[in-house]
């Protein structure tokens, strides 16, 4: 068995749809990035990268200007780790990510999230775990600036 940890970040941007766990979760803004910005998704990419010591999510996937991910559906990027996990002889154990907003409110969000990652990593939904939290309107998450994810994730040999 593998443990890997995953950290990513994105600042708010009111021209943008916001993407969570693969889902679009309704709000006034949503996050900047290359590709979606789906903050947890990188997050549980970078997880999965690490446990298996296979670098991090921008090795595969750079963030150059007119690049193939530019505006890319995150839930692409995560098929393609599990399939890059599965051929190096790893398997999911289970994954357990934080979602750290002031706003909006995920916690109506959480299940479909969960369903979504699960159906992406071709795994079962019970070994997806999701939380969200506030930071007390501290730094730039309670300044409504951005929303950080935290991931970390347990593989084991094939």
């Amino acid at each position: 068995m593998r443990i890997g940890f995953g950290y990513d970040v994105h600042q708010f941007s009111p021209d943008r749809k916001l993407w969570l766990g693969g889902i679009d979760v309704p709000s006034d803004k949503g996050l900047l990035g290359h590709s979606d910005a789906d903050v947890l998704i990188h997050a549980l990419c970078d997880a999965l990268l690490g446990a298996a010591g296979l670098r991090d999510i921008g090795y595969y996937f750079p963030d150059t200007k007119g690049n193939e991910y530019e505006g890319i559906d995150s839930k692409i990027l995560l098929r393609k780790v599990m399939a890059l996990l599965r051929k190096n002889g790893y398997q999911l154990g289970n994954c357990d990510c934080t979602i750290c907003a002031q706003a909006p409110k995920l916690s109506p969000y959480i299940p479909a999230m969960q369903q979504c990652l699960a159906q992406v990593m071709e795994v079962n939904v019970n070994q997806v775990s999701i939380k969200a939290t506030t930071t007390e309107h501290l730094g730039f998450v309670g300044r409504e600036e951005g929303i950080a994810a935290y991931a970390v994730a347990l593989i084991e040999n094939v």
